[in-house]
């Protein structure tokens, strides 16, 4: 079965291939020409998620992937949550919304800074069937940006029973327990079953 995923992200593209396996061959959304995804203006992932995904279904004319995630950060009731890429502004600056987010946190102790990661997968049939699964990994923040790898807030993540950074980790340590690892694997799942 061929999907089509709703990102133009190379790594993305790469790591949901390599999580869905033998279920689906997984092709990249630069195929299709001229498409352009939805803007992430649902008050949800799984608005945002299911958008993509039904954009790239309709263009495409086969099932497609999509999904949307974010950061909660407990100590600022869930913020930034579904507007992560875009916390600081609309220039989805990666650096500066790690910034903002320091900066919000300024003075919370390390054992107030509870986080989570959270992604929520679509897959989007031709038929229009919809099924949606949601993967999280729970953790705190840091209180500076420490490793090179990863991208977003990966520097200020620290996943729950680790002292490293995801942007310390290598990707295949960090691919193994990440939210969009958990929400994908689902998924994965119910490829098998179309």
């Amino acid at each position: 079965m061929r999907v089509i995923l709703a990102t133009r992200n190379v790594g993305k593209l790469a790591e949901v291939a390599a999580i869905v396996g033998s279920a689906a061959e997984v092709a990249g959304f630069e195929a299709l020409a001229g498409t352009e995804l939805p803007p992430e203006e649902g008050a949800t992932y799984e608005q945002n998620a299911l958008a993509k995904g039904r954009a790239v279904a309709a263009a495409a004319g086969v099932a497609a992937l999509a999904d949307d995630s974010g950061l909660e950060v407990d100590a600022l009731d869930g913020v930034p949550g579904v507007r992560s890429s875009r916390y600081a502004g609309p220039a989805c600056d990666p650096k500066a919304n790690n910034e903002k987010l320091l900066r919000e946190l300024d003075g919370i102790p390390t054992c107030e800074r509870g986080a989570r990661f959270v992604c929520v997968a679509a897959l989007v049939t031709r038929d229009g069937r919809e099924r949606l699964a949601r993967g999280e990994v729970e953790g705190r923040i840091a209180e500076a940006p420490r490793g090179t790898g990863g991208f977003g807030y990966d520097p200020l993540f620290i996943p729950a029973g680790y002292e490293r950074t995801f942007a310390e980790m290598a990707p295949e340590e960090k691919n193994e327990m990440s939210h969009r690892t958990r929400a994908f694997r689902e998924i994965k799942k119910y490829l098998k079953e179309i």
